[in-house]
Protein backbone atom coordinates (compact mmCIF):
# COMPACT_ATOMS: atom_id res chain seq x y z
CA UNK A 1 0.00 0.00 0.00
CA UNK A 2 1.00 3.68 -0.81
CA UNK A 3 1.68 6.45 1.28
CA UNK A 4 -2.32 7.32 2.58
CA UNK A 5 -2.80 10.73 4.31
CA UNK A 6 -5.56 11.39 6.86
CA UNK A 7 -7.25 15.08 7.77
CA UNK A 8 -8.08 14.70 11.35
CA UNK A 9 -7.73 18.54 12.17
CA UNK A 10 -7.69 21.94 9.48
CA UNK A 11 -10.50 20.16 7.24
CA UNK A 12 -13.46 21.80 7.04
CA UNK A 13 -12.54 24.45 9.53
CA UNK A 14 -9.37 26.76 10.17
CA UNK A 15 -8.24 25.85 13.33
CA UNK A 16 -6.93 22.44 14.77
CA UNK A 17 -4.06 21.13 12.21
CA UNK A 18 -3.16 17.56 11.98
CA UNK A 19 -2.56 15.54 9.05
CA UNK A 20 -1.42 12.06 10.04
CA UNK A 21 0.79 10.05 7.15
CA UNK A 22 0.82 6.43 7.25
CA UNK A 23 2.89 3.97 5.30
CA UNK A 24 3.91 0.31 5.93
CA UNK A 25 2.78 0.68 9.86
CA UNK A 26 4.68 3.86 10.55
CA UNK A 27 2.33 6.83 11.43
CA UNK A 28 3.74 10.92 11.06
CA UNK A 29 2.09 13.61 12.31
CA UNK A 30 1.88 16.72 10.68
CA UNK A 31 0.97 19.54 12.76
CA UNK A 32 -0.44 19.14 16.11
CA UNK A 33 -3.34 21.91 16.78
CA UNK A 34 -6.42 22.77 19.18
CA UNK A 35 -9.56 23.42 17.59
CA UNK A 36 -11.36 26.87 18.77
CA UNK A 37 -14.23 28.51 18.09
CA UNK A 38 -17.49 26.74 17.70
CA UNK A 39 -18.60 24.33 20.41
CA UNK A 40 -18.75 21.87 18.84
CA UNK A 41 -15.40 22.19 16.83
CA UNK A 42 -13.75 23.09 20.75
CA UNK A 43 -15.30 19.26 21.89
CA UNK A 44 -13.18 17.67 18.93
CA UNK A 45 -10.19 18.27 21.71
CA UNK A 46 -11.46 15.80 24.21
CA UNK A 47 -12.57 13.18 22.12
CA UNK A 48 -9.65 10.60 21.64
CA UNK A 49 -7.72 10.43 17.85
CA UNK A 50 -8.54 7.46 15.81
CA UNK A 51 -4.80 6.43 16.09
CA UNK A 52 -3.01 5.87 19.77
CA UNK A 53 -1.04 8.34 20.41
CA UNK A 54 1.56 5.86 21.63
CA UNK A 55 1.08 4.27 17.81
CA UNK A 56 2.52 7.65 16.26
CA UNK A 57 6.23 7.52 15.27
CA UNK A 58 6.94 11.39 15.10
CA UNK A 59 5.75 14.76 14.71
CA UNK A 60 6.20 17.68 12.50
CA UNK A 61 5.40 20.97 12.82
CA UNK A 62 4.93 23.93 10.92
CA UNK A 63 5.23 26.29 13.55
CA UNK A 64 4.25 27.33 16.76
CA UNK A 65 0.67 28.88 16.74
CA UNK A 66 -2.01 27.00 19.22
CA UNK A 67 -4.04 25.73 15.92
CA UNK A 68 -0.88 24.34 14.48
CA UNK A 69 0.90 22.78 18.05
CA UNK A 70 -1.33 23.77 21.11
CA UNK A 71 -2.51 19.67 21.22
CA UNK A 72 0.87 18.44 22.05
CA UNK A 73 0.78 18.64 25.63
CA UNK A 74 -2.18 16.40 25.41
CA UNK A 75 -1.02 14.29 23.02
CA UNK A 76 1.94 13.14 24.81
CA UNK A 77 -0.02 13.19 28.60
CA UNK A 78 -2.14 10.60 26.26
CA UNK A 79 0.96 8.40 25.31
CA UNK A 80 3.11 9.72 22.92
CA UNK A 81 6.84 8.91 23.50
CA UNK A 82 7.95 10.52 19.92
CA UNK A 83 10.12 12.93 18.99
CA UNK A 84 8.84 16.38 17.60
CA UNK A 85 10.57 17.81 15.05
CA UNK A 86 10.41 22.10 14.25
CA UNK A 87 12.54 24.98 13.22
CA UNK A 88 14.30 26.40 16.38
CA UNK A 89 11.99 29.18 16.25
CA UNK A 90 9.33 27.35 16.81
CA UNK A 91 10.76 24.94 19.28
CA UNK A 92 11.71 28.43 21.29
CA UNK A 93 8.06 29.80 21.17
CA UNK A 94 6.49 26.28 21.68
CA UNK A 95 8.35 26.53 25.21
CA UNK A 96 6.84 30.23 25.65
CA UNK A 97 3.03 29.53 24.20
CA UNK A 98 2.32 25.39 25.29
CA UNK A 99 3.06 26.30 29.39
CA UNK A 100 1.11 29.50 28.95
CA UNK A 101 -1.53 27.28 27.38
CA UNK A 102 -1.86 25.29 29.89
CA UNK A 103 -1.93 27.48 32.47
CA UNK A 104 -4.57 29.90 30.84
CA UNK A 105 -6.77 26.58 30.49
CA UNK A 106 -6.33 26.54 34.07
CA UNK A 107 -6.97 29.83 35.25
CA UNK A 108 -10.00 29.87 33.02
CA UNK A 109 -11.56 26.69 34.84
CA UNK A 110 -10.87 27.90 38.03
CA UNK A 111 -12.57 30.72 37.55
CA UNK A 112 -15.20 29.12 36.23
CA UNK A 113 -15.49 27.00 39.30
CA UNK A 114 -15.62 29.89 41.19
CA UNK A 115 -18.22 31.87 39.79
CA UNK A 116 -20.25 28.82 38.73
CA UNK A 117 -20.82 29.40 34.83
CA UNK A 118 -19.33 26.36 33.49
CA UNK A 119 -22.20 23.67 32.52
CA UNK A 120 -19.45 20.95 34.20
CA UNK A 121 -19.07 20.25 37.51
CA UNK A 122 -15.97 20.62 38.31
CA UNK A 123 -14.63 22.79 34.68
CA UNK A 124 -11.23 20.71 33.92
CA UNK A 125 -8.63 21.94 31.89
CA UNK A 126 -7.66 20.43 28.54
CA UNK A 127 -4.18 20.20 30.20
CA UNK A 128 -2.43 22.12 32.56
CA UNK A 129 1.14 24.01 32.53
CA UNK A 130 2.77 21.31 33.73
CA UNK A 131 1.47 18.83 31.05
CA UNK A 132 3.07 21.25 28.35
CA UNK A 133 6.03 21.70 30.37
CA UNK A 134 7.10 17.84 30.41
CA UNK A 135 6.11 17.65 26.63
CA UNK A 136 9.18 20.52 25.64
CA UNK A 137 11.97 17.70 25.88
CA UNK A 138 10.28 15.95 22.84
CA UNK A 139 10.73 18.82 20.81
CA UNK A 140 14.02 18.60 18.47
CA UNK A 141 15.18 21.43 16.62
CA UNK A 142 16.46 21.03 13.16
CA UNK A 143 17.99 23.67 10.51
CA UNK A 144 15.58 24.95 7.67
CA UNK A 145 16.67 24.15 4.09
CA UNK A 146 18.82 21.28 5.46
CA UNK A 147 17.24 17.67 4.60
CA UNK A 148 17.37 14.96 7.49
CA UNK A 149 16.15 11.25 8.15
CA UNK A 150 14.28 10.89 10.88
CA UNK A 151 13.00 7.51 10.19
CA UNK A 152 14.32 4.71 8.24
CA UNK A 153 12.80 5.86 4.45
CA UNK A 154 11.65 9.21 5.18
CA UNK A 155 13.25 12.13 4.45
CA UNK A 156 12.26 15.64 5.97
CA UNK A 157 12.86 18.89 5.18
CA UNK A 158 11.72 22.41 6.54
CA UNK A 159 11.94 25.74 4.58
CA UNK A 160 11.40 29.09 5.57
CA UNK A 161 7.57 29.98 5.06
CA UNK A 162 7.07 33.71 6.43
CA UNK A 163 3.96 34.19 8.74
CA UNK A 164 5.72 34.05 11.93
CA UNK A 165 9.30 33.40 13.57
CA UNK A 166 10.17 29.93 12.61
CA UNK A 167 6.97 29.10 10.39
CA UNK A 168 7.80 26.67 7.73
CA UNK A 169 6.71 24.40 4.92
CA UNK A 170 7.30 21.14 5.40
CA UNK A 171 8.89 18.77 2.42
CA UNK A 172 8.15 14.74 2.81
CA UNK A 173 9.87 12.13 1.39
CA UNK A 174 8.75 9.11 1.48
CA UNK A 175 8.02 5.90 -1.01
CA UNK A 176 9.53 7.96 -3.73
CA UNK A 177 6.58 10.16 -3.21
CA UNK A 178 6.99 14.35 -2.71
CA UNK A 179 4.72 15.73 -0.35
CA UNK A 180 4.55 19.28 0.71
CA UNK A 181 2.34 20.68 3.92
CA UNK A 182 2.56 24.65 3.39
CA UNK A 183 1.56 25.43 7.15
CA UNK A 184 0.65 29.30 7.32
CA UNK A 185 1.59 30.86 4.43
CA UNK A 186 3.08 34.65 5.12
CA UNK A 187 2.92 37.67 2.59
CA UNK A 188 5.63 38.25 0.14
CA UNK A 189 5.25 42.46 1.39
CA UNK A 190 4.88 42.03 5.36
CA UNK A 191 6.06 44.57 7.35
CA UNK A 192 7.84 41.80 9.83
CA UNK A 193 8.46 38.58 7.80
CA UNK A 194 10.44 38.06 5.18
CA UNK A 195 8.52 36.63 2.38
CA UNK A 196 8.17 31.95 2.01
CA UNK A 197 10.33 30.16 0.18
CA UNK A 198 9.37 29.34 -3.56
CA UNK A 199 7.31 26.37 -3.68
CA UNK A 200 9.43 22.97 -4.47
CA UNK A 201 8.62 20.37 -6.63
CA UNK A 202 6.20 17.62 -4.96
CA UNK A 203 3.58 15.29 -5.96
CA UNK A 204 1.11 16.36 -3.63
CA UNK A 205 0.49 19.92 -1.97
CA UNK A 206 -1.59 19.97 1.47
CA UNK A 207 -1.69 24.22 1.24
CA UNK A 208 -3.66 26.64 3.42
CA UNK A 209 -6.46 28.72 2.12
CA UNK A 210 -7.32 30.95 5.47
CA UNK A 211 -7.74 33.67 2.72
CA UNK A 212 -8.53 31.34 -0.27
CA UNK A 213 -11.49 34.14 -1.17
CA UNK A 214 -10.16 37.10 -0.23
CA UNK A 215 -7.77 39.68 -1.14
CA UNK A 216 -5.69 42.03 1.42
CA UNK A 217 -6.26 45.63 0.90
CA UNK A 218 -3.74 47.89 -0.62
CA UNK A 219 -3.50 50.12 2.56
CA UNK A 220 -0.50 49.38 5.12
CA UNK A 221 -1.17 48.82 8.90
CA UNK A 222 -0.06 51.99 9.18
CA UNK A 223 -2.73 53.77 7.69
CA UNK A 224 -5.25 51.69 9.26
CA UNK A 225 -3.94 52.13 12.43
CA UNK A 226 -2.97 55.58 12.76
CA UNK A 227 -6.70 57.10 12.33
CA UNK A 228 -7.99 54.44 14.94
CA UNK A 229 -5.44 55.42 17.79
CA UNK A 230 -5.97 59.38 16.70
CA UNK A 231 -9.81 59.25 17.23
CA UNK A 232 -9.04 56.71 20.74
CA UNK A 233 -6.78 60.08 21.95
CA UNK A 234 -9.09 62.73 20.82
CA UNK A 235 -12.16 61.00 22.94
CA UNK A 236 -9.78 60.18 25.77
CA UNK A 237 -10.39 56.16 25.38
CA UNK A 238 -9.31 52.77 26.09
CA UNK A 239 -8.34 50.70 23.34
CA UNK A 240 -8.47 46.94 24.13
CA UNK A 241 -6.34 45.18 21.50
CA UNK A 242 -6.86 41.25 21.44
CA UNK A 243 -3.50 39.84 19.43
CA UNK A 244 -1.84 36.70 19.08
CA UNK A 245 1.11 36.84 21.36
CA UNK A 246 3.34 35.82 18.75
CA UNK A 247 3.33 37.46 15.52
CA UNK A 248 0.54 39.96 15.60
CA UNK A 249 1.48 41.26 18.82
CA UNK A 250 4.95 42.54 17.61
CA UNK A 251 3.71 43.72 14.44
CA UNK A 252 1.09 45.80 16.19
CA UNK A 253 4.01 47.16 18.98
CA UNK A 254 6.04 47.59 15.77
CA UNK A 255 3.53 50.29 13.62
CA UNK A 256 2.63 52.06 17.28
CA UNK A 257 6.36 52.42 17.35
CA UNK A 258 6.13 53.94 14.12
CA UNK A 259 3.22 55.91 14.45
CA UNK A 260 4.61 57.77 17.56
CA UNK A 261 8.02 58.34 16.01
CA UNK A 262 6.27 59.53 13.08
CA UNK A 263 3.97 62.29 15.20
CA UNK A 264 0.66 60.60 14.03
CA UNK A 265 0.11 59.57 17.79
CA UNK A 266 1.43 61.02 21.00
CA UNK A 267 5.11 59.87 21.97
CA UNK A 268 3.07 60.21 25.77
CA UNK A 269 -0.07 57.51 25.02
CA UNK A 270 0.18 54.79 27.10
CA UNK A 271 0.91 51.19 26.05
CA UNK A 272 0.56 48.10 27.85
CA UNK A 273 1.36 44.27 26.78
CA UNK A 274 -0.66 42.59 28.88
CA UNK A 275 0.56 38.70 28.17
CA UNK A 276 2.90 36.55 29.79
CA UNK A 277 3.07 35.10 26.70
CA UNK A 278 3.59 37.75 24.32
CA UNK A 279 5.99 39.54 26.80
CA UNK A 280 8.20 36.39 26.52
CA UNK A 281 7.67 36.03 22.80
CA UNK A 282 8.13 40.07 22.67
CA UNK A 283 11.76 39.57 24.48
CA UNK A 284 12.92 36.68 22.23
CA UNK A 285 12.70 38.13 19.30
CA UNK A 286 16.05 39.57 19.57
CA UNK A 287 17.56 35.63 19.40
CA UNK A 288 16.12 35.37 15.74
CA UNK A 289 17.42 38.29 14.18
CA UNK A 290 17.75 37.60 10.30
CA UNK A 291 14.31 35.76 10.35
CA UNK A 292 12.68 38.77 9.78
CA UNK A 293 12.74 42.15 8.08
CA UNK A 294 13.21 44.32 11.47
CA UNK A 295 17.10 45.53 12.78
CA UNK A 296 18.34 44.86 15.91
CA UNK A 297 17.36 48.87 16.36
CA UNK A 298 13.60 48.19 15.28
CA UNK A 299 13.58 45.36 17.81
CA UNK A 300 14.77 47.37 20.51
CA UNK A 301 12.33 50.09 19.50
CA UNK A 302 9.53 47.54 19.41
CA UNK A 303 9.74 45.97 23.08
CA UNK A 304 10.11 49.37 24.56
CA UNK A 305 7.21 51.14 22.88
CA UNK A 306 5.08 49.28 25.54
CA UNK A 307 5.05 48.25 29.19
CA UNK A 308 5.01 44.79 29.81
CA UNK A 309 2.85 43.79 32.45
CA UNK A 310 3.05 40.34 34.37
CA UNK A 311 1.60 39.52 37.07
CA UNK A 312 -2.35 39.43 37.41
CA UNK A 313 -2.56 42.42 40.07
CA UNK A 314 -1.05 44.71 37.61
CA UNK A 315 -3.27 43.53 34.74
CA UNK A 316 -6.11 44.40 37.45
CA UNK A 317 -4.70 48.04 38.16
CA UNK A 318 -5.11 48.52 34.27
CA UNK A 319 -8.51 49.34 35.13
CA UNK A 320 -8.59 52.10 37.56
CA UNK A 321 -6.27 53.85 35.46
CA UNK A 322 -7.88 56.63 33.30
CA UNK A 323 -7.92 56.86 29.15
CA UNK A 324 -6.28 57.21 27.30
CA UNK A 325 -4.12 54.29 27.01
CA UNK A 326 -4.20 51.25 24.69
CA UNK A 327 -3.96 47.25 26.15
CA UNK A 328 -2.48 44.58 23.85
CA UNK A 329 -3.46 41.46 25.46
CA UNK A 330 -3.78 37.48 24.25
CA UNK A 331 -5.72 36.23 22.61
CA UNK A 332 -5.99 37.50 19.35
CA UNK A 333 -10.15 36.61 18.48
CA UNK A 334 -10.88 36.80 22.02
CA UNK A 335 -11.53 32.98 23.67
CA UNK A 336 -9.66 33.06 26.77
CA UNK A 337 -7.23 34.63 28.84
CA UNK A 338 -6.64 38.18 30.53
CA UNK A 339 -8.58 40.02 27.17
CA UNK A 340 -11.39 38.62 28.20
CA UNK A 341 -11.47 40.40 31.71
CA UNK A 342 -10.39 43.75 29.66
CA UNK A 343 -13.26 43.33 27.17
CA UNK A 344 -15.56 42.70 29.76
CA UNK A 345 -14.87 46.38 31.62
CA UNK A 346 -14.07 48.12 28.16
CA UNK A 347 -16.29 47.41 25.57
CA UNK A 348 -19.59 48.84 27.24
CA UNK A 349 -18.32 52.49 27.48
CA UNK A 350 -18.46 54.32 23.79
CA UNK A 351 -15.19 56.34 24.34
CA UNK A 352 -13.18 53.08 24.26
CA UNK A 353 -12.42 50.74 21.12
CA UNK A 354 -11.95 47.24 20.51
CA UNK A 355 -8.82 47.05 17.87
CA UNK A 356 -9.03 43.56 15.78
CA UNK A 357 -5.76 42.28 14.10
CA UNK A 358 -6.34 39.17 12.41
CA UNK A 359 -8.31 36.51 11.39
CA UNK A 360 -11.47 35.76 13.57
CA UNK A 361 -12.79 32.11 13.10
CA UNK A 362 -16.26 32.01 13.11
CA UNK A 363 -17.70 31.17 16.92
CA UNK A 364 -14.88 33.34 18.50
CA UNK A 365 -15.87 36.18 20.51
CA UNK A 366 -13.51 38.00 17.91
CA UNK A 367 -15.60 37.32 15.01
CA UNK A 368 -18.81 38.09 17.19
CA UNK A 369 -17.01 41.49 18.13
CA UNK A 370 -16.16 41.88 14.26
CA UNK A 371 -20.11 40.95 12.82
CA UNK A 372 -21.12 44.59 14.80
CA UNK A 373 -23.06 42.72 17.45
CA UNK A 374 -24.42 44.31 20.13
CA UNK A 375 -23.68 41.93 22.89
CA UNK A 376 -20.87 38.98 23.59
CA UNK A 377 -20.99 36.74 26.17
CA UNK A 378 -18.17 36.41 28.75
CA UNK A 379 -17.87 34.52 31.76
CA UNK A 380 -21.31 33.24 31.48
CA UNK A 381 -23.51 36.41 30.53
CA UNK A 382 -23.88 39.21 27.85
CA UNK A 383 -22.05 42.21 27.81
CA UNK A 384 -23.63 45.05 25.74
CA UNK A 385 -21.07 46.67 22.82
CA UNK A 386 -20.99 50.18 22.62
CA UNK A 387 -17.23 50.60 22.11
CA UNK A 388 -16.04 51.49 18.32
CA UNK A 389 -14.63 48.10 16.80
CA UNK A 390 -12.18 48.17 14.20
CA UNK A 391 -11.03 45.48 12.08
CA UNK A 392 -7.68 45.50 10.73
CA UNK A 393 -7.85 44.32 7.15
CA UNK A 394 -4.21 44.58 7.01
CA UNK A 395 -2.82 43.19 9.69
CA UNK A 396 -3.09 39.75 8.64
CA UNK A 397 0.12 37.37 8.87
CA UNK A 398 -1.23 35.08 5.93
CA UNK A 399 -0.99 35.28 2.42
CA UNK A 400 -4.17 36.15 0.62
CA UNK A 401 -6.09 34.39 -2.09
CA UNK A 402 -3.87 35.86 -5.20
CA UNK A 403 -1.02 35.73 -3.24
CA UNK A 404 -1.16 31.94 -2.48
CA UNK A 405 -1.64 31.88 -6.21
CA UNK A 406 1.82 33.48 -6.91
CA UNK A 407 3.01 31.16 -4.54
CA UNK A 408 1.62 28.00 -6.24
CA UNK A 409 2.91 29.33 -9.45
CA UNK A 410 6.64 29.14 -8.68
CA UNK A 411 6.16 25.44 -7.90
CA UNK A 412 8.70 24.08 -10.83
CA UNK A 413 6.04 20.85 -12.16
CA UNK A 414 2.58 20.87 -11.48
CA UNK A 415 1.42 18.33 -8.28
CA UNK A 416 -0.33 15.18 -8.89
CA UNK A 417 -2.93 16.31 -6.25
CA UNK A 418 -3.55 19.36 -4.04
CA UNK A 419 -5.71 18.94 -1.00
CA UNK A 420 -7.01 22.61 0.30
CA UNK A 421 -7.62 22.60 4.40
CA UNK A 422 -6.91 25.05 6.81
CA UNK A 423 -9.77 27.58 5.82
CA UNK A 424 -13.77 27.62 5.94
CA UNK A 425 -15.57 26.32 3.86
CA UNK A 426 -16.35 29.19 1.27
CA UNK A 427 -12.74 30.22 1.29
CA UNK A 428 -10.90 26.53 0.72
CA UNK A 429 -13.57 25.86 -2.25
CA UNK A 430 -13.04 29.18 -3.68
CA UNK A 431 -9.18 28.65 -3.77
CA UNK A 432 -9.57 25.68 -5.09
CA UNK A 433 -11.50 26.53 -7.62
CA UNK A 434 -9.18 29.09 -8.76
CA UNK A 435 -6.35 26.41 -8.44
CA UNK A 436 -8.51 23.99 -10.83
CA UNK A 437 -9.34 26.82 -13.60
CA UNK A 438 -5.89 29.01 -13.45
CA UNK A 439 -3.70 26.28 -12.84
CA UNK A 440 -4.98 23.13 -14.03
CA UNK A 441 -4.39 21.52 -11.15
CA UNK A 442 -6.31 18.45 -9.56
CA UNK A 443 -7.78 19.73 -6.18
CA UNK A 444 -9.92 18.46 -3.45
CA UNK A 445 -11.22 20.04 -0.31
CA UNK A 446 -10.96 17.13 2.08
CA UNK A 447 -13.59 16.36 4.53
CA UNK A 448 -12.73 16.00 8.45
CA UNK A 449 -11.43 12.28 8.99
CA UNK A 450 -11.29 11.54 5.61
CA UNK A 451 -8.33 9.05 4.23
CA UNK A 452 -6.74 9.84 0.68
CA UNK A 453 -4.18 8.41 -0.97
CA UNK A 454 -0.35 10.69 -1.57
Amino acid sequence: MGVQISFLGGADTVTGSKFLLSHQGVNVLVDCGLFQGYKQLRLRNRSPLPVAPGDIHAVLLTHAHLDHSGYLPLLAKSGFRGPVYASAGTRDLCAILLPDSGHLQEEDAAFANRHGFSKHAPALPLYTRQDALDCLPLIKATPQRQAFTPLPGWKITFQPAGHIVGASGILVEVAGRRLFFSGDVGRPNDAVMLPPDPLPAADTLVVESTYGDRIHPQENLLAELGPALARLVARGGKAVVPVFAVGRAQAVLHAIAQLKAQGVIPHGLPIFLDSPMAVHATRSFAQHLGEYRLSREEVRAMAHCATMVSTPEESKALSARHGPMVILSASGMATGGRVLHHLEQHVGDHRNMVILTGYQAPGTRGATLASGARSVRIHGHDVEVRAEVVQLESASAHADAQQLMDWMRTCPQPPDQVYVVHGELAASDALRIRIERELKWRALVPEHGSTWPC
